[in-house]
């Protein structure tokens, strides 16, 4: 498809936190976090910009060469973890859903709580790549962008024999994701009053070309 994908930093900060904006703010999820429109339009930044922290932080973030689409993974080990949404450490400080939400939108108890409700779900007993966000611009959907980032990641996956995980937040993703090789783990997270999100799972696959 030759999409030209390279590693984001720091210094693309303000085009990164503009495009998981233009692109997420009416997501169904994001919707739900900020269920008031001018609320959400004047504040969903904000909770971009502390997850973009988060990935440069503990995973790493793809963009496209023209700036049109990004995805935030994160790296998670195997093990017991502190919530993802958090950043905080396991030391006793305090945990990351209370952060993220006194950075954002401190009255909002629904910042909290999505990071509590998606930790409880995460898979914890191995290894794996978390795909936190993609973001495609709107003028620049359905031209095959965000699978190009997905798949980039999933072909080293593939490689190093490494799992892959996600949250879909609409049906139309779920599908994508699943003509990509991730399964549905068979119990959505309903988030209270709002919509559902469908946690998947990718085993690495392997082909002949790839057996040594």
């Amino acid at each position: 498809m030759g999409v030209a994908i390279r590693r984001a930093g720091e210094g693309d900060r303000a085009d990164v936190v503009r495009l998981l904006d233009a692109a997420l703010v009416h997501d169904p999820v994001s919707s739900w976090v900020f269920p008031g429109e001018e609320h959400r339009l004047r504040t969903h930044r904000a909770l971009m910009d502390a997850f973009l922290d988060i990935a440069l932080d503990e995973g790493y973030v793809d963009i496209t060469e023209d700036g049109a689409a990004v995805a935030l993974w994160w790296s998670v080990p195997a093990g017991p973890h502190d919530d993802g949404a958090a950043g905080g450490d396991a030391a006793g400080a305090e945990d990351g859903p209370v952060l993220l939400r006194r950075a954002v939108d401190p009255d909002n108890e629904r910042v909290e709580l999505i990071g509590r409700l998606t930790e409880a779900i995460h898979p914890a007993d191995r290894a794996h790549e978390y795909l936190h966000l993609i973001a495609v611009h709107p003028d620049r959907q359905g031209e095959g962008l965000g699978t190009a980032l997905v798949t980039a990641v999933l072909d080293r996956c593939d490689r190093d024999g490494l799992h892959a995980y996600l949250e879909a937040s609409n049906a139309r993703s779920r599908d994508l994701y699943a003509r990509l090789g991730f399964t549905f783990m068979g119990t959505t997270l309903d988030l209270p009053d709002g919509p559902p999100m469908w946690p998947m799972w990718r085993e690495p696959q392997r082909t002949g070309a790839a057996d040594r």
